[in-house]
């Protein structure tokens, strides 16, 4: 169905999803209904998702439903497992949640989790510490699980050690364009496997996920603060650090502002900190005698780095729990080299003027280098950094860091690396062009195939869109 004729579509009525809502164990809700806006809102508050219809699955049947759903009506298809989603939707689609999957197993044998579309990582974390095994779960303890795995999964806990989530993973229960569900593993849908572990839903919808877990109880991790006037001190010292950095050292520096909304202090808006967050598998000993240059580059504003159980690796990044308006934005960059620090210290420094609320960046390499005999389609495996800016506010507030950000990517050209980190694009980043640009020339064109076999009619067109292979 051509784009036009979607957006002539009507709004559904009572009686276009009485069907529907005879047969699906969950909820089926339009706009009108109470509910709905509390079961399309996500983490993001600034991206509207406004669907002509939103079904609460509650298993996979549910989904399969949904999914025939649309394809009948003609209606682009899409999901939200947790809320962190931060892409718009328009009033033609057809949304599927899928927060009441919730189910967690552990296989302590196989060191093995399986998991429905909804968990997030506290679940799996809580489920698996007392066996004394990880996930490579994200910063955040309220991340989906599925939605994080499938655009690659850098972990900040455990990436450098042993890779990206998306290549831990074993088996995956899909339902593809036609309603069918399929158990996709390396030996079964093998292309499916490998295609949906980077083209997240044009594929199809996960309904469950199988992945490796790791031997790890506990970390020494937390995070140094320092004012932004130090930052060049404090940049140089983080680039000697990662740049002979373990593969049991997994580390990020930010650059935060205090933005001036209510969430933040509002006698500090614009305020300048630097903060690097670790990560390290290894004894204390050891990570102080790691830390010690950059604990002595410059005064500390805190300290919190300590040896935890793993269990509290949230408290490393601490990222806000509450919803918030935002956009993001991301590039990759080579190593930390002395031109480069110099640039970043102009731009991002306590002295410059301008930046959005947070400039991070997550250290790769290690493990997540080079290839991997599991790989998916997702992972930066070239690159030394993921560079992320996330501008707060709602639309009005975050379109002026669009130029700045513009402008700012454009001065790191000499040390860009090809490629971006799906779960770091945002609503500013929905184009082809833009998506094309995350990947391999290579990967996105058999991604593109792989969509032309599971979905060729392109049901699963809405955000970060892989049309099919012509």
């Amino acid at each position: 169905m051509s784009s036009d004729r979607v957006n002539q579509l009507q709004a559904l009525t009572r009686s276009d999803v009485a069907g529907l809502t005879a047969d699906v164990t969950g909820v089926v809700l339009l706009p009108e209904d109470n509910g709905y806006a509390a079961e399309c809102a996500t983490y993001n508050t600034a991206v509207p998702r406004l669907p002509a219809v939103v079904v609460g699955a509650a298993c996979a049947a549910d989904v399969q439903r949904a999914v025939r759903f649309a394809g009948a009506h003609g209606r682009p298809v899409t999901v939200l497992n947790t809320g962190h989603t931060s892409l718009p939707l328009g009033r033609d689609a057809v949304l599927i949640t899928t927060r009441r999957m919730t189910g967690v197993t552990i296989d302590t044998t196989l060191a093995r989790a399986r998991v429905g579309a909804g968990v997030r990582w506290q679940q799996v974390i809580e489920a698996a510490a007392p066996h004394g095994l990880a996930p490579l779960n994200g910063s955040s303890p309220t991340v989906g699980v599925v939605g994080y795995t499938l655009g690659g999964g850098l972990s900040p806990t455990l990436g450098r050690a042993f890779g990206w989530a998306s290549d831990h993973v074993t088996a995956l229960d899909v339902v593809t364009a036609n309603g069918a569900l399929r158990h996709a593993t390396v030996a079964t849908e093998p292309e499916l496997f490998w295609g949906i572990r980077g083209a997240r839903e044009n594929l199809g919808i996960v309904t469950a996920m199988e992945f490796d877990l790791f031997p790890v109880s506990r970390l020494y991790g937390g995070s140094l603060a320092f004012s932004g006037k130090h930052a060049e001190a404090v940049l140089s010292a983080y680039a000697r650090l990662t740049a002979l950095a373990p593969d049991e050292l997994t580390t990020s520096i930010a650059f935060l502002r205090s933005p001036d909304l209510p969430a933040f202090p509002a006698s500090l808006p614009g305020t300048c900190t630097i903060h690097v967050r670790v990560s390290w598998l290894g004894t204390a000993a050891e990570g102080d005698a790691l830390l010690r240059p950059l604990r002595e580059a410059a005064p500390t504003l805190a300290d919190t780095v300590a040896d935890m159980p793993y269990s509290a690796f949230a408290s490393i990044h601490a990222d806000p729990v509450d919803a918030l308006p935002f956009a993001e934005r991301t590039v990759t960059l080579a190593a930390l080299e002395p031109r480069l620090i110099q640039r970043l210290v102009e731009d991002l420094g306590g002295e410059s003027d301008g930046a959005p609320a947070i400039v991070g960046l997550r250290h790769l390499g290690g493990a997540m280098a080079g290839p991997s005999i599991n790989a998916g389609a997702a992972g930066l495996r070239d690159g030394e950094f993921a560079l992320w800016v996330i501008a707060l506010g709602d639309e009005s507030t975050t379109a002026s860091a669009r130029p700045w950000t513009d402008a700012f990517f454009g001065r790191l050209g000499p040390w860009l690396v090809p490629g971006r980190l799906l779960n770091f694009m945002g609503r500013d980043d929905v184009g082809e062009e833009a998506v094309r640009a995350a990947y391999p020339p290579a990967t996105y064109r058999r991604m593109q195939e792989a969509k032309a076999a599971y979905d060729p009619g392109n049901l699963f067109r809405l955000g970060h869109t892989i049309p099919p292979h012509p």
